[in-house]
């Protein structure tokens, strides 16, 4: 049985860790917020994007028979995970579904007669990356997850800049994004995001959908120029989106661990001051009983006298 200065000891070091519980829920809260905000304020740039490509489909419908889709032989992946642990199984469940999609794109691949060559991976968090590691998923670059949504532009510029070494190297002629995603009461779900080539049906129906007005815009820049500029602008849009989301379901998988830890700490504390308590009564009720039986004792002396 502790003693009283020991159950004190870690009700103290208890009260500590609720208080840290609280402000990392806090903390938490307050980023998703700021990160869902982010993500929202993608559609007008994805609209403005799609115009675009949708004006040089017109003009140029010729390069949707270069986005005819096809197997993949040489796969660049990116996976965004985190640097910090305290989030469940966010990192786990990514890694899982990561490594089954992989398995199923080798087998077709093998099913279909094509030799595809190792996946080249790019992992944003160095928990992820240890995680795909784990699986046998060797990770090429690592780069560390964003703290505010400041640091996602940046990164992501990074992102590109590597992409687009490995596409003009010929390395990659295929590109994935695995991220999870906030997906309400399951707190995050994990999805795979095709960032290249561009999806032919996606394409296609740019092509056909009608114009906004009666007055189509001309291009006056080169056409490679403008497709490379769009082709760029796709790809930031694509993983600012993916990183947006992964940290707002980070955070949202944090938010869920600390009210768990939250719970079983206070249930610990009250276990605690429980025990502490009675302890405490037992000692009150001891030394009341050594006063009553001292008083007595002198009590007998004095009749005996």
């Amino acid at each position: 049985m502790p003693t009283p200065q020991i159950l004190q000891r870690k009700i103290r070091t208890a009260e500590e860790l609720q208080s840290i519980v609280k402000t990392m829920k806090a903390l938490a809260a307050v980023s998703i917020r700021q990160y869902e905000s982010a993500v929202a304020s993608l559609a007008e740039h994805k609209r403005i994007l799609e115009m675009g490509i949708q004006v040089l489909m017109i003009h140029n419908p010729e390069i949707l028979a270069t986005q005819r889709p096809s197997r993949p032989r040489r796969l660049g992946i990116v996976v965004f995970g985190t640097d910090q642990g305290m989030c469940g199984r966010f990192n786990q469940q990514l890694v899982e579904f990561a490594g089954v999609r992989l398995e199923k794109l080798r087998r077709d691949s093998t099913s279909h007669g094509v030799a595809a060559a190792t996946p080249i991976l790019l992992a944003v968090g160095s928990r992820i990356a240890d995680g795909l590691l784990a699986i046998g998923q060797p990770v090429e670059h690592c780069l560390s997850v964003p703290g505010s949504v400041g640091g996602i532009t940046p990164l992501v510029q990074r992102i590109v800049l590597q992409l687009e070494t490995w596409r003009h190297a010929g390395r990659v002629d295929h590109i994935l994004v695995f991220h999870n995603r906030p997906a309400g009461r399951a707190v995050s779900v994990s999805t795979l995001l095709p960032l290249f080539p561009l999806s032919y049906l996606y394409l296609h129906k740019l092509q056909q959908q009608p114009w906004p007005s009666r007055c189509r815009p001309h291009i006056t820049m080169e056409q490679e120029r403008l497709f490379s500029a769009l082709f760029q602008q796709h790809f930031f849009l694509g993983l600012y989106r993916a990183c947006a989301e992964s940290l707002a379901s980070e955070n949202a998988s944090r938010l869920a661990s600390m009210r768990i830890a939250e719970k079983n700490i206070e249930e610990r504390l009250f276990d605690l001051k429980a025990v502490f308590q009675q302890q405490r009564q037992q000692t009150i009720t001891e030394e009341l009983l050594d006063i009553v039986s001292g008083f007595e004792a002198l009590a007998q002396n004095s009749h005996v006298m």
